[in-house]
C-alpha cells in the first residue's frame, strides 16, 4: 500500500490528543478543525476560528471533556480507504494535492475520524492527563488559541 510521505516524528500522546481536541471543539463550538497546530512533547498549541470568545466556564469544559475522553480508554484504530470512497463525515479539503489513492483514516472510538498518517497511542488512556496552560483570543481574526501539555 502506498501512502504519502510523512516528514514528522510526532509525540503520539500529544498527537492523539490533537485529534480529540479538534473534535471536542467541533462539538462544543460548531467550528472547523484547527487551522494552525504546533504539537510538541513539552507544550502544544492549536488555533480555531470561533464566532465569539469562549467563557471561562467553556474553557474549563474543554479541559474537563478532554480528560473524560482520555479516561474512557477509547480505542485508536486505522482504516484504509480509497480517496474516492471517503466516508461522508470525512473531509478531503486538507489533503495535499498529490495525495495517494489510499488514505489512512484514524478513528478514536466513535468520537473522531480523520485522515492522518502520524503516530498515535493505541487507546486514549495512554495519553496521560490534558492540562490547559492558557488561551488567547484575537477579536479581529476571531481566532481562539489553546495552549496545552500532556502530563
Amino acid at each position: 500500500m502506498i501512502l504519502n510521505d510523512h516528514n514528522k516524528d510526532e509525540f503520539p500522546p500529544a498527537h492523539t490528543a490533537e485529534h480529540l481536541l479538534n473534535q471536542t471543539m467541533i462539538r462544543i463550538f460548531g467550528c472547523e478543525r484547527s487551522f494552525n497546530a504546533h504539537i510538541e512533547r513539552k507544550k502544544s498549541k492549536m488555533s480555531f476560528c470561533l464566532e465569539q470568545k469562549p467563557t471561562r466556564q467553556e474553557e474549563k469544559e474543554i479541559e474537563r471533556r478532554m480528560n473524560e475522553l482520555i479516561d474512557e480508554d477509547l480505542p485508536v484504530t486505522y482504516e484504509f480507504v480509497s480517496i474516492d470512497d471517503l466516508p461522508d463525515d470525512v473531509s478531503a479539503d486538507r489533503l495535499p494535492e498529490d495525495v495517494s489513492d489510499t488514505i489512512r483514516l484514524v478513528r478514536i472510538g466513535d468520537y473522531d475520524v480523520c485522515p492522518c498518517i502520524g503516530k498515535h497511542v493505541r487507546s486514549t488512556s495512554q495519553i496521560g492527563r490534558f492540562e490547559m496552560l492558557g488561551t488567547n483570543w484575537d477579536e479581529h481574526e476571531h481566532s481562539f488559541r489553546v495552549r496545552f501539555k500532556i502530563v
